[in-house]
């Protein structure tokens, strides 16, 4: 999404650059059977027309304690522990299988027990990373510091399927179709270069954004003191001040959003041209693409800016910055004192998490991020039953049945231009639970002693599968997500979705509970990646996945301006005092919520047949499908962790992801709210927008 993806990586982040689960403290929900809701967890001294996220949520949410080592809690924690738990039987099954060398479970084995030995990792010290350090060190000149540029260079971003902007490398690779050429397959390359989350962590003169900058310049002297590096005060201060320099080149999140503006294709040889600077034979000979001639790059003004600092800022600069971003890759796996020091800022300082995450957890996080497949395969094997698959399938064939009767029947919307709309809709390929094929991870060597080893390994691994696409016509069958990802996607070049194996289950989806419940939550999940098709992004691409604009004017001009009323309704919202929500950074998420939680509503009374909804305990179909969706997106964040997202991330928080029901005619009737309350909209102000 814009985001693509259903949720914010921060929902489940330990740190800014990890993200794993551990078990909440949350009071066990009272759920009747078969009802779906957590009767137990509403405020029902709040109406529900005032803030139904708070009646949905706030009794749950007052008995809830953040574990201590989370930023956040909620629901997708909640099923997240149970994907994790799984995950760790998979991981002791591996330890006692005593494997063949070459076998995945072998390869999950010994990862697990190489990340695990924290005495062995505290006797290795940083001799891991001594060629490393030489190779630094020892440079001679820039263009000698472009080959290294070059050489480090990963496939560790993604801006269109999960909306990730964020490398410490200089730049960052990504490999699809070109934006405008569905049958080629290329590399985009993106800004980078930063070691805190966003430009606006640099640039911002809030004295919030100051305290951060502070206590991120004392963390690199740090970790550079622990390297025993000489003057780490000095080469701290000058990192920091290069990266606020590459900061002001770097595109906003909301510009690097926009696809149209991405779309910029580059030969090899207009680098020396357009990006003056960097030597870019010796980086792209170092990055392995010598001979690929079509680039894509997606942010030029960042990437010429970047270039030229390379150029400007003195050698012993950028040694610097390149000896504090290869330590601080890899502290996780570096002694004690690295690892407690990153998470000091990132976790703590950052997001307000007060304690660090136990250690094989999170060595099953660093297994899931870069040994995906092979955990996976056996997670699909033993925890997503056919059953579960077939009933995920038949909703969203009534989901996407739903929004194409939708747009069938808009009157505002030109005969061509629903066409084009109905043809994305009917070509959609959606996967449930898992790929058709599987990743083969023969190529990676996964040593029990070396785990700083395997995770550069696994880095170029991945990276050298990712350029293995270039040239190649595009799997639109390929899975950008591993089947125990808690999480749901939308892939607007291959118009299709994944939906992971982790996510479906309760109270996402319970087979047990009424369909109401269902279709609020997972089914409102469903819809909404359907709907990313049609946001703000996903509307300029076509069925084939080409950039293209199928709109007529008038058309165009009714989407946007019900996109605009959007962004002011999401801008009124105040998370804090003062700090109000970013309507236009969100709009993606926020028009794929309003759409697909409509969608959801009338795929739910579709498939009643025409019978009435039962009452369960009290509540109609309607209200249940509306709490269920509700409280799907409960949440309780600390303040930093709060001011993170709003400040980076397209997703609004979750409890203002729960109040999108206010848009829908048929909430104002189940609930009898009325004019006057807080929530209340007029129905010519209900944004409708599909």
């Amino acid at each position: 999404m814009p985001n693509r993806a259903l949720l914010l990586a921060a929902l489940l982040a330990t740190t800014a650059c990890t993200s794993g689960g551990d078990a909440a403290k949350t009071q066990s929900a009272s759920t009747q059977p078969g009802i779906g809701i957590d009767v137990a967890g509403l405020n029902k001294s709040v109406k529900p027309g005032d803030d139904f996220e708070e009646y949905a949520n706030g009794g749950w949410r007052a008995k809830t304690e953040i574990p201590a080592d989370r930023s956040s809690t909620g629901v997708f924690l909640e099923v997240f522990n149970k994907a994790e738990a799984n995950n760790a039987a998979i991981v002791q099954a591996a330890l006692k299988a005593n494997a063949a060398v070459g076998s995945d479970q072998r390869r999950i084995a010994d990862w697990y027990n190489a990340y695990t030995d924290t005495a062995a990792i505290e006797q290795r010290g940083l001799a891991p990373l001594g060629e490393e350090m030489d190779a630094i060190a020892s440079l001679a000149d820039k263009k000698a510091l472009s080959a290294m540029l070059g050489g480090n260079i990963r496939a560790d971003v993604d801006p269109l399927n999960a909306t990730n902007f964020e490398t410490e490398n200089l730049f960052g690779i990504f490999v699809t179709q070109a934006l405008s050429k569905p049958d080629t397959t290329v590399p985009y390359l993106l800004q980078g270069g930063l070691g805190l989350p966003d430009r606006d962590y640099y640039v911002s003169d809030t004295p919030a954004m100051t305290k951060v900058r502070g206590q991120y310049r004392a963390y690199v002297g740090k970790l550079l003191s622990l390297a025993n590096v000489t003057e780490p005060d000095a080469r701290a201060q000058r990192i920091v001040e290069l990266e606020t320099k590459i900061a002001r080149a770097h595109a906003d999140i909301v510009t690097s959003q926009d696809a149209s503006k991405a779309n910029n294709p580059w030969k090899q040889a207009d680098f020396a041209a357009k990006a003056p600077g960097i030597d870019w034979g010796a980086f792209w000979n170092a990055a392995g693409l010598a001979q690929q001639q079509d680039f894509i790059v997606w942010q030029p003004g960042a990437v010429a800016g970047i270039a030229k600092l390379v150029a400007s800022e003195p050698l012993q600069t950028w040694q610097d910055w390149l000896t504090f971003h290869r330590i601080n890759e890899v502290t996780d796996v570096l002694p004690a004192a690295f690892d407690q020091a990153h998470f000091e800022f990132y976790s703590h300082q950052l997001s307000g998490t007060p304690k660090q995450r136990a250690r094989d957890k999170r060595a099953i996080a660093s297994l899931n991020s870069w040994l995906g497949d092979a955990v996976g395969q056996l997670y699909a094997k033993d925890y997503f039953p056919a059953s579960s698959k077939a009933d995920i399938q038949t909703m969203v064939k009534g989901i996407l049945a739903a929004f194409d009767k939708r747009v069938a029947a808009l009157d505002w919307m030109a005969p061509a231009t629903k066409a084009e709309a109905r043809r994305k809709i009917e070509t959609m390929q959606v996967g449930v639970g898992y790929p058709e094929k599987w990743r083969s991870y023969a190529a990676l060597d996964v040593k029990a002693d070396d785990p700083v080893g395997n995770f550069r390994r696994a880095q170029l691994a991945e990276y050298r599968h990712q350029l293995g696409k270039i040239g190649k016509p595009v799997d639109r069958g390929e899975w950008w997500m591993t089947p125990q990802t808690v999480n749901a996607v939308n892939l607007p070049l291959q118009n299709a979705l994944n939906f992971p194996a982790a996510i479906l289950q309760a109270p996402f989806y319970d087979p047990g509970a009424d369909a109401a419940s269902n279709y609020g939550s997972i089914g409102a999940v469903i819809g909404h990646e359907i709907s990313h098709s049609f946001d703000n992004l996903g509307s300029t691409f076509d069925a084939s996945g080409r950039l293209r604009n199928w709109w007529t004017k008038e058309d165009l001009a009714h989407f946007n301006d019900a996109g605009a009323a959007l962004v002011a309704q999401y801008n009124a919202y105040e998370a804090l005092p003062g700090l109000h929500l970013n309507g236009k950074q969100e709009l993606g998420e926020n028009i794929a919520d309003v759409a697909g939680l409509t969608a959801a509503y009338e795929a739910y009374h579709a498939a009643l047949g025409g019978k009435p909804a039962p009452v369960i305990g009290g509540l109609t179909g309607d209200q249940r499908f509306f709490l269920a969706f509700a409280q799907s997106w409960r949440d309780k964040s600390r303040e930093q962790q709060l001011r993170a997202r709003i400040a980076t991330d397209v997703h609004a928080p979750s409890r203002f992801r729960a109040q999108t029901v206010r848009n829908l005619d048929a909430w104002y009737g189940a609930f009898g709210v009325q004019a006057g309350q807080k929530l209340f909209l007029a129905p010519e102000r209900r944004v409708k927008v599909w």
